[in-house]
């Protein structure tokens, strides 16, 4: 069988790539099971300078990294190139920050715990974020001593490839190896006594699979999966501000993002001037060619996803909502769709209920701070959130109630390597990033020293005590 990329700006097969047979997957979890051996040994500093040494392999080489992202998966350029460089600031952060992390942490006199590593790890990531996502699970399990197994999707195998690569140039054993694999041969890798822990970053679907897999395993898992991101605009919100934010958020990645705000809700005094403003916005943003420097939204990566799209706008019609702007695939070759603002929309339609990857803001008014929150909660997945408000304290209150793993008061949700990073709910459980990244695939062993007892008497040797009355 062959994994096949396809550039969604023309719909063009790319390449074609064999996917890894039984009897090289069986090698690479053995060339992982001795590396282990080897890594688990080296002294965080030395780990560190690897990690040093792949961001500057990456960043050396940062145009053609961000050329085969827009090639595979369809990103605008600059996009692209924002993305290479996260990844070597991860890189960074991690090698910095995490010794400090990752060292023996002491309790008390002769009490200390110790974080020590699994062994060979599977990250199992989407096709969206090829690299970031690839880089923000390995960077600091990697610190940690373990190593890596990666199983991409399949329509980015040739990012996949040379991640592999950088990684390669940056250490002289095989510390990160990738597995091109189908989805329907990663069961077998994730009970294979040989990996002991597993990331996923992708659908609810895949991440109840996963886990079902790796729980019949009693293997850990982290699950990023998911989100319906609610962004709040509140009575008292800098409306202009807050609708090009809103713009922005839910454009980013041309909409294929977890994190992207799906849901938006705007008190009523608000929502016709917000609407009339934010669909200006998506009317404006800029489609066309990821190559050019000037496009904001390129096409969806694959025609599925755009059909996927495409349904769930069709029917939330039919159930009455009203389209402001778009609302439409684009003619022409690539998997284009219109950013598209929606009305009249209620909480059981597919754009509301449903997770929606792709260029599509569906817009929702309410009354007062208490139906805000219950509108937003009104959702399976948890991940992030936005609230947009001057009142930085009722801003904070907000934040408290809402059922998610991020919320932003004035800006959108986006991730950074020194923050937790996960969601709640259907949106996964576990964290990246951040210090709770670094301890995610450890073994937080506690060790208690004590001193010998002293010598013992002549009747501790064997004389016979006398009974205790």
């Amino acid at each position: 069988m062959t994994l096949r990329s396809v550039n969604p700006a023309n719909g063009r097969v790319l390449r074609e790539y064999a996917e890894h047979s039984p009897g090289e997957v069986e090698r690479r979890l053995n060339a992982a099971v001795e590396a282990f051996e080897g890594w688990r040994r080296s002294r965080l500093e030395e780990r560190a300078d690897v990690l040093r040494e792949a961001a500057r392999v990456l960043e050396r080489d940062l145009d053609t990294h961000a050329y085969l992202i827009v090639e595979e998966m369809g990103k605008p350029l600059a996009q692209a190139e924002q993305e290479v460089h996260k990844c070597v600031k991860g890189l960074r952060y991690a090698a910095e920050k995490g010794p400090a992390v990752l060292a023996p942490r002491p309790l008390e006199e002769g009490v200390c715990v110790i974080p020590e590593p699994l062994g060979p790890l599977l990250g199992i990531m989407p096709w969206n974020f090829p690299y970031w996502q690839a880089v923000r699970f390995t960077a600091p399990a990697l610190l940690a001593g373990n190593v890596i197994l990666l199983k991409h999707a399949s329509n980015v195998t040739g990012c996949l490839l040379a991640l592999e690569e950088v990684f390669s140039a940056a250490a002289s054993e095989p510390l990160f190896q990738a597995l091109a694999l189908p989805s329907a041969r990663v069961g077998a890798v994730i009970r294979d006594e040989r990996i002991r822990g597993v990331s996923l970053t992708g659908s609810e679907t895949a991440g109840r699979k996963v886990g079902a897999e790796a729980a019949g395993a009693l293997k850990p898992v982290v699950l990023e999966l998911g989100g319906s991101d609610p962004f709040i605009v509140l009575a008292d919100a800098p409306l202009e501000a807050a609708a090009k934010a809103a713009a922005r958020g839910r454009c980013v990645n041309s909409g294929e993002s977890c994190i992207a705000a799906k849901r938006f809700f705007v008190h009523e005094s608000l929502y016709n001037d917000f609407v009339e403003a934010f669909a200006h916005e998506m009317a404006t943003k800029r489609v066309g060619d990821p190559l050019q420097e000037e496009t904001e939204v390129g096409p969806l990566a694959r025609e599925d996803l755009r059909e996927a799209v495409e349904r769930q706008v069709e029917a939330s019609v039919e159930a009455g909502a009203h389209v402001v702007t778009g609302g439409r695939r684009l003619a022409g070759p690539g998997y284009y769709y219109e950013p598209t603002v929606l009305v009249d929309v209620r909480l059981d339609m597919p754009v509301m209920a449903e997770e929606v990857f792709g260029p599509v803001a569906p817009v929702m008014p309410f009354q007062d701070e208490a139906q805000a929150v219950a509108l937003a909660n009104a959702t399976r997945y948890g991940l992030g959130a936005a609230i947009w408000t001057t009142d930085l304290d009722r801003g904070r209150r907000v934040a408290r109630r809402l059922a998610a793993g991020m919320v932003f008061v004035n800006d959108i949700v986006a991730s950074d390597p020194s923050r937790p990073f996960g969601g709640v709910k259907a949106s996964g459980f576990g964290r990246e990033l951040g210090e709770e990244g670094f301890r995610a695939f450890v073994n937080l062993k506690t060790e208690v020293v004590r001193p010998p007892p002293g010598p013992r008497s002549a009747r501790g040797r064997g004389e016979r005590l006398p009974a205790v009355e």
